[in-house]
């Protein structure tokens, strides 16, 4: 039984990963297994068959919701991005009371600003960089393509280890959101088809993001655990700037030309209920004593 609900909990931050605005990280302390996930990872190698009995259940269910929901994901962007677009934006700004939860009360110092501000910056400054979405990332297959996939995946990885940061969000902030989504639906569609030419195009693109998506999640995990423990509140001040940032970045990197008084109705209704969703989400009891927890490993933050 307990197998049975580790997947479910997979499923859920599977489907959060790739929903841009919504963290996984945020969905394992909402269920409680935040922890676990952190101690598992970071000790799979002192504590193998512990640890890998405690991540099979979850990479195995974050794998059926990301291959589950991602075509779904694509055809709202298609269809109606406008009110998608909002309902994330939605998601985003519903997170941010329980992120502000954790700081609330706390001495405010000139570190935690800077912090807040300097990824804030750094959301901001990805968006006008890029100028244009996802839609414009070259997945070629080439060496330097490989090496960027790479590092594209670390940089993912990181940010789903995060609370409060959407990794799917970064993503679409770097212009591979849609491309990788894609690219997983097309591979899955030569998958059924037995379409090789098209399989290798697909494990040509998935494999090096892949491989640092692992590399990423193994890299800094450890480093996110002791900042977590050590400067718990630094850390929240800055996922508050990039939870600000995030609906910002979206607006600039979207075409919302096409607005007309349905869209704006129906918008305003995703836009609520994406806030809805997200309270309810981070205003999770388990998130709180998750929080707390981490509170009384420190007297003092550095």
């Amino acid at each position: 039984m307990k197998f049975i609900k580790d997947i479910l909990k997979g499923m859920v931050m599977g489907i959060a990963n790739i929903i841009p605005g919504v963290s996984g990280g945020t969905m394992a302390v909402s269920m409680g297994i935040y922890d676990i996930l952190i101690h598992s990872v970071t000790h799979i190698f002192k504590e193998f068959k512990k640890s890998f009995n405690a991540l099979l259940p979850i990479g195995i269910g974050m794998v059926v919701g990301i291959l589950g929901l991602s075509r779904l994901i694509e055809w709202m962007f298609d269809a109606v991005p406008i009110q998608t677009n909002l309902l994330f934006i939605g998601l985003i700004i519903g997170g941010l009371p329980a992120v502000w939860n954790r700081v609330k009360g706390q001495t405010v110092r000139v570190w935690h600003i800077v912090g807040a501000l300097a990824f804030f910056a750094l959301v901001v400054g990805l968006a006008v960089l890029d100028g244009t979405e996802g839609s414009a990332a070259d997945l070629t297959f080439s060496l330097m393509n490989c090496v960027k996939l790479f590092v594209v995946g670390v940089i993912a990885a990181a940010t789903m280890v995060i609370p409060g940061v959407s990794g799917s969000m970064m993503l679409m902030l770097m212009g591979y959101y849609n491309p990788i989504l894609e690219t997983i639906n097309g591979f899955i569609d030569d998958l059924i088809a037995l379409n090789w030419d098209g399989i290798w195009a697909g494990v040509g693109v998935l494999a090096p993001f892949g491989i640092g998506v692992l590399v990423g999640i193994l890299g800094i995990a450890k480093l996110i655990e002791i900042l977590l423990v050590k400067a718990p509140y630094l850390v929240f001040w800055c996922i508050i700037g990039l939870i600000v940032a995030s609906p910002i970045a979206i607006v600039m990197l979207n075409d919302f030309s096409g607005i007309n008084a349905v869209s704006i109705i129906t918008g305003i209704v995703a836009l609520a209920v994406g806030f809805v969703v997200a309270m309810k989400l981070g205003g999770d009891e388990g998130d709180e004593n998750e929080g707390k927890a981490a509170e009384t490993e420190v007297k003092t933050e550095g």
